[in-house]
């Protein structure tokens, strides 16, 4: 077996003991300089990471399939590499060489050395029968059970099935500049199928266009930034509706708590060449000099709308935290629309599938501030029924779910007066 082969396996392996055994996200294990991707070259990185992803897409399948041929469960670490191995072989690669890597893998530890038959003995079994695909990972119950309220089982597992795939990858572009070949979805957003490194991708030194959900370029749609208008992003980072502003020729200010974040930020700014005014504060504390024509809130939220780019997710978070970040938004959507003109415009949005974060939040605004009005606009692409009673956008995961699905989002536009 190729060195870079095991390489990548053990580093994936690593991924998930620290997402399912201690509870990191992927994006904070990928950021550890002493992480498990120590010293890979940035090919074997990628292809860990997208190993990993892999797994927590099918964790409790892949579980199913093993168990009957487990007595009881072996260590963390064995189980990993098992479910690495099984995943493998479902999405058709080599059997061979992820039996042969998972028993050098579990051959290698000190503790888990005396497992290696055992490893051998039920890959060989997996092996031997082929099997094809896994089914979805179920998202936890602590979420699963509120949506199957809300939206029906049937959207449920429909989601799920697209949480199941590696998602595309979605690019907003700067018209008239290049860009790669891909698909225009009705909405305009660029997607791709096959990604590659993005920055060889045909437009990406010019500046011609960013990575961004198609779901999350619509705020930037619903707000419908004008030119010379002055207009708030707060909560910015990572920057995609920041530049969509600044690229409707408004004047920007990029606000948020996390100066590192918003240095990816600074980067694509300089490399589309536009401008923003960007300010790393509290958007609780932090006052303007004057109000702005519109803003665009994006609040802190459970992401739980993600889970399709973020298969972690489900694994470390517990809803627990539900309550303090429902708080924070109606504390942020307080603060953001004194921030607002008399007869400017806001729009709040979240990447939730929870209607607390979402349809919830937007009618207890309304009751808190009688003078707001939702208004719904036009918008290419955007189906009637994605459009909620209220008057806000309700976007799912299960939508162009033939053409990869998009992240669940709510939005609004209200009107100050």
């Amino acid at each position: 077996m190729a060195a870079e082969g095991l390489a990548a396996r053990m580093a994936a392996v690593g991924l998930l003991g620290a997402v399912l055994g201690e509870g990191q996200s992927m994006a904070q294990v990928v950021a550890d300089p002493q992480g498990p991707l120590i010293g890979l070259p940035p090919q074997e990185r990628a292809r860990a990471q997208r190993l990993a992803l892999a797994v927590l897409r099918h964790v409790e399948p892949a579980d199913r399939v093993l168990e009957p041929h487990l007595r009881k469960a072996p260590p963390r670490m064995v189980r990993d590499a098992l479910r690495l191995a099984v995943v493998e072989i479902a999405m058709g690669g080599a059997a061979h060489g992820a039996v042969n890597a998972a028993v050098e893998m579990v051959r290698r530890g000190k503790r888990t050395a005396p497992f290696a038959g055992l490893v051998n003995a039920v890959l060989r079994k997996m092996s031997d029968a082929p099997f094809a695909g896994l089914p979805p990972q179920r998202m936890p119950r602590w979420l699963r059970q509120p949506l199957v309220h809300v939206y029906g089982r049937d959207a449920v597992t429909a989601m799920e099935a697209v949480q199941a795939l590696p998602p595309p990858l979605d690019l907003t572009l700067r018209s008239g500049m290049a860009a790669p070949e891909g698909t225009l979805l009705p909405t305009g957003s660029l997607r791709l199928e096959e990604k590659g490194q993005v920055s060889a991708l045909a437009g990406y030194d010019e500046g011609g266009w960013w990575v961004q959900d198609a779901a999350a370029a619509l705020a930037v749609r619903l707000l419908a930034p004008q030119p010379g208008e002055r207009v708030l992003d707060l909560c910015a980072a990572p920057g995609g509706k920041t530049l969509q502003i600044a690229a409707a020729g408004a004047e920007v200010t990029a606000l948020d708590m996390s100066g590192p974040r918003l240095a990816r930020l600074h980067d694509n700014l300089a490399r589309c060449g536009l401008r923003a005014k960007v300010v790393v504060a509290d958007a609780l504390v932090w006052t303007p000099e004057e109000q702005f024509d519109a803003v665009l809130l994006d609040a802190p939220c459970s992401a739980t709308g993600t889970i399709r780019r973020h298969p972690d997710l489900p694994f470390v978070k517990d809803g627990s935290d539900l309550p303090a970040l429902v708080a924070l938004q109606a504390q942020m959507l307080d603060r953001a629309i004194t921030m607002v003109r008399p007869g400017g415009r806001l729009v709040f949005c979240t990447c939730s599938l929870l209607p607390d974060e979402g349809e919830g939040q937007l009618a207890a605004a309304m009751d808190r501030h009688p003078g707001l009005q939702v208004e719904r606009i036009a918008l290419p692409g955007v189906e009637d029924g994605w459009w909620t009673d209220q008057g806000g956008l309700r976007l799912r995961p299960d939508y162009w779910a033939e053409a990869g699905g998009m992240d669940g989002f709510f939005m609004a536009r209200l009107r100050v007066s």
